[in-house]
């Protein structure tokens, strides 16, 4: 049913920010659509484990923090897959989608840039970020803590919830990092994704209602 459904929008293309091990343990395909693999590791479950291998308290703090250390390493360590995302959004000439495991952390941030190129104030764009609490709908307790995504056992209720929910400082911390060391979002968006201001233009003619 959800492949007649998706036959029917017509999807072409799907963007897939996964890892390796992410994408074997759950491989798809979906009619018509081409699958492209923008691989961005997932860093916070390699540093739970790490943690947990340390015997360090996997406290909420600490999660807080692991999000937002990830947040600046999406920034600044995976522009390439952002700038890819980009080139296929120019080149689609159909209705596509992207995503990445829990569809909040790597696609979060996918969907500021592109509201941001499109020109949506910030206010905005952080609105929408926070949908997440109020839609995104995590696998039940007993599966969260031997789930793929290796958040693992003993890792407390409220640890838990920081995990599998967004707060506004994870993706302030990717806008600020974007201001502090890039020179501001046109600066990262012209020079580190090569989204100069003709393809901006071209992105708006394709994106936005008249």
């Amino acid at each position: 049913d959800d492949h007649t459904l998706l036959q029917g929008i017509g999807l072409q293309r799907a963007l897939d920010f996964r890892g390796e091990a992410e994408r074997a343990a759950a491989a798809y395909r979906l009619p018509g659509a081409e699958h492209h693999a923008l691989t961005i590791e997932p860093s916070v479950v390699q540093r739970l484990q790490d943690l947990q291998r340390l015997r360090q308290p996997l406290t909420a703090e600490a999660v807080v923090a692991l999000m937002r250390e990830l947040y600046r390493g999406l920034v600044n360590d995976h522009a390439h897959r952002f700038a890819e995302l980009f080139d296929h959004l120019l080149q689609a000439d159909g209705p596509l989608l992207f995503h990445c495991t829990a569809g909040k952390d790597r696609t979060g941030l996918a969907a500021a840039l592109i509201l941001s190129a499109l020109g949506v104030s910030r206010g905005d764009i952080l609105q929408d970020y926070l949908l997440t609490n109020a839609h995104f709908r995590p696998p039940e307790r007993t599966r969260v803590r031997t789930s793929r995504l290796g958040d693992g056992p003993g890792l407390p209720d409220d640890a838990l919830a920081v995990r599998w929910g967004v707060e506004e400082g994870f993706l302030r911390t990717a806008l600020d990092t974007i201001d502090d060391e890039h020179g501001g979002m046109e600066r990262y968006l012209s020079v580190r994704l090569g989204l100069g201001l003709a393809a901006r233009e071209a992105l708006a003619r394709k994106y936005l209602a008249p």
